[in-house]
């Protein structure tokens, strides 16, 4: 998504933009969930502080949603994303791949009762690690 200044600006003119990504949550018995991944959320630094970034968050939530997802999971600052609904993953189980604070690893659901039944380690697309998938 991507936040404008007005409708009909370009690209060239985005002031912030969040991307959200397909990950899966990969239980013990190889079971997995699909969620998705926010990152990056980004606003030009000389207009942070004005909302876009959580008008940009909260959007691609609805849109996610619409979509049939039901969380989203991000590694993030423990004291912005709650706002939106996010706690730690490991409140339902969920561990990433990755050395990182468990005040960071952060869960929402979408969806009430999406994250029941989820746990597992955080499964992201290898382009995540620089890596290229095989063919």
């Amino acid at each position: 998504l991507l936040s404008r200044r007005q409708r009909q600006m370009c690209i060239r003119d985005s002031v912030g933009h969040v991307l959200l990504t397909r990950l899966e949550v990969v239980a013990e018995d190889r079971s997995a969930a699909t969620v998705l991944g926010v990152a990056p959320l980004s606003v030009l630094p000389g207009l942070q502080n004005r909302g876009i970034g959580s008008a940009l968050l909260r959007e691609a939530h609805r849109r996610a949603v619409r979509a049939g997802f039901g969380a989203a999971l991000l590694v993030g600052h423990a004291d912005y994303y709650p706002r939106f609904g996010y706690v730690p993953a490991s409140r339902f189980g969920i561990r990433f791949p990755f050395d990182a604070p468990d005040a960071c690893c952060l869960a929402a659901e979408l969806v009430p009762g999406s994250l029941g039944g989820v746990h597992g380690t955080v499964r992201y697309p290898a382009a995540f690690f620089g890596e290229t998938p095989e063919a």
